[in-house]
Parts: C-alpha cells; structure tokens; sequence
C-alpha cells in the first residue's frame, strides 16, 4: 500500500504527515518551545531537544495528576509535546488550564490524541473550561508507529476503537463516517501480512483520531479506561482486550452500521479486533477488580451514547469475556 506524505489545514489546525515530516514541518515548529517528552521520545529526535527553550520530561501516572502537578512549572506560551498519548494529553491539559497557549503535537505511538481535543483537566479548574486541540500535528510514521510489533497491535486496537461511533452512531454526520471507515480500512489493510505497513497503520491512527474528535467517546472507551484506573490494566493493552467484545455490543444495537464495516474490510469488525488482540500478546483485563469496574462504569454517561444503554449484566459479560 502507497501512503501519501501531505500537509493539510484543517480550519485552526495544521497537519503534517509523512517520512521526514519533522524536517517538511520547521517552519511551523520553530525553536524556543517548552519541550514536553520523555528520556525515550526525545533520543528519537534530537534536533527537537537541540531547538528547545526548555524542556520538561512527564512523569508516568495519570494525565489529570501530571498535568495539575506541573502546573506553574512549564514555562512559556509554545508547547512541543514529543512523545505517546500521555505526554500530548498532558500539554492540551496545561495550554487548556492557562490560555492562550500554543500546542505542537509530535506523536512516537499510535494514540491518536494529537488529533483530538479530548483529555482530562487539571485540577480545580472551572467545568466549563474549553478543551484543547494541538494547532499543529507533525507525524512521521518512522516515530509515531515506531514501537515493537506486539505494542503496535495493541495501539492499532485501540485506534480501530476509536471508529466505532463513527461506524455505528445514528446522529454521526456522512463526513465522520467516511474517515471512521477510512481509517478502519487503513488498520486493516496495514496488519493483512505477516509483516505490517507501519505507514498505513500510522495514517489509519491519524484517520481515527480524527473521527473520534467528531464524534466522541462511547461505550469501549468508557470501559477501557475505566479498566486502566481500576484495574491497573495498561491502556493499550485494555483496548485490545476489550475490542473484539464491546464491538459485539455494538453490533447488538447497530446491526446495518456494523455489516456496512464488514462488507468494506472484507472481514468480520470482531475478528480484525481479535486479530489485533492475539498479536498484541493476548492482555486480559483482571477479573478479580470486576464488582469495582462494573459498578465504576455504571456512571458513565459515555454508555449512553449507542442506545440502549448497557445493564450491569452486560457490563459484567462483557469484562468477564475480556478476562478470559
């Protein structure tokens, strides 16, 4: 599969994509930023630590937490977030907290929070505070699908997650739709050798990071995240496991939306997301939290978002699925 190299201006948004995508994107990421990473990320790319004005390594841990602890340490108004989703989460946390801020987003896995204006808040900050999207993405698949073979299908899980809504939501507009099975298409195409296309996979976690900022999260990530804080289950690793089973869910509730999916893959939604699950090395989510997860997701409002909404029982089927 031939992926293009393009630079696109989405409204307030630029996005850059492609091999060398750092170098094609230097007049737009400049030098003197605050530089956010990990040790791991930035000896990916050292001309960008070079170009910084300052930099700040993000700790493990929560993006909520991290962000509120760093509050009042990140100098500047530009941020270059370098690094997976946590470390993108945290900068749109920070600029979100103390406006105006710019936010450059590099991405090293396949989250896809560079292209979304979903995370969690800084503490003690006003409900009504506006989120943040980056204004710039700069994604080079030789970073941002960089990762051993096992992570990357647990990552392209959880982008092929982020479709699901886009595939199977009643009010999603024909526009979401279309990426959201663009981007389920790329996954699919970039695992269908023994070998995997890092450059369709990246452009696939791009496509759905797209589509999940127009249509939100549901039920699978409600349930996933809700593993990775009760559970302790790695957030990859949550997606995958829980994947095949909650787009089974879906299906329950939008048989037509689904069987569209499946006739376009060429295979079963379930059995793409199973695929990505055994390759990712098989994660369960530990069963012995699962009164807790069940009655923690219960309050989500996400569960809402594909009608009817999921009963403690089938909350708990479909937790006990992923356990086993």
């Amino acid at each position: 599969m031939t992926t293009p190299a393009f630079r696109h201006v989405d409204h307030d948004r630029t996005i850059v994509f492609g091999p060398g995508a750092v170098e094609a994107a230097a007049d737009l990421i400049g030098e003197g930023y605050t530089l956010l990473t990990t040790p791991r990320a930035a000896a990916t790319v050292p001309a960008l630590v070079e170009r910084a004005g300052a930099r700040v390594d993000v700790p493990s841990g929560f993006v909520d937490v991290i962000a509120t602890d760093l509050r009042g340490f990140v100098p500047g108004d530009r941020y270059l977030a370098l690094g997976g989703g946590r470390v993108i989460d945290v900068a749109k946390a920070l600029a979100a907290a103390d406006p105006p801020r710019t936010v450059i987003a590099v991405p090293t896995t396949l989250s896809g929070a560079e292209m979304t204006a979903s995370h969690r808040m800084v503490h003690g900050i006003a409900a009504d505070t506006p989120t943040k999207r980056p204004d710039i993405v700069v994604n080079d698949p030789a970073l941002s699908a960089s990762a051993a073979p096992q992570q990357l299908a647990a990552s392209s899980a959880n982008a092929l997650a982020h479709t699901l809504l886009g595939l199977a939501e009643d009010a999603v507009s024909p526009v979401a739709a279309a990426v959201s099975l663009q981007a389920a298409r790329q996954l699919a195409a970039a695992w269908s050798a023994p070998d995997p296309d890092r450059a369709a996979m990246a452009l696939g976690a791009l496509l759905a990071g797209w589509a999940l900022d127009h249509t939100r999260i549901g039920l699978h990530h409600a349930l996933a995240q809700t593993a990775v804080r009760v559970a302790g289950a790695s957030h990859a690793g949550a997606n995958a496991a829980l994947l095949p089973h909650t787009a089974a869910a879906i299906r329950t509730r939008r048989p037509d939306g689904m069987a569209r999916a499946d006739a376009d893959l060429g295979l079963p939604f379930e059995e793409l997301a199973a695929r990505l699950r055994d390759r990712a090395g098989g994660e369960r989510i530990d069963a012995s939290a699962l009164d807790v997860l069940v009655e923690t997701v219960s309050e989500r409002p996400e569960l809402q978002r594909v009608p009817p909404a999921p009963d403690a029982d089938e909350l708990r089927a479909i937790y006990l699925a992923a356990a086993t």
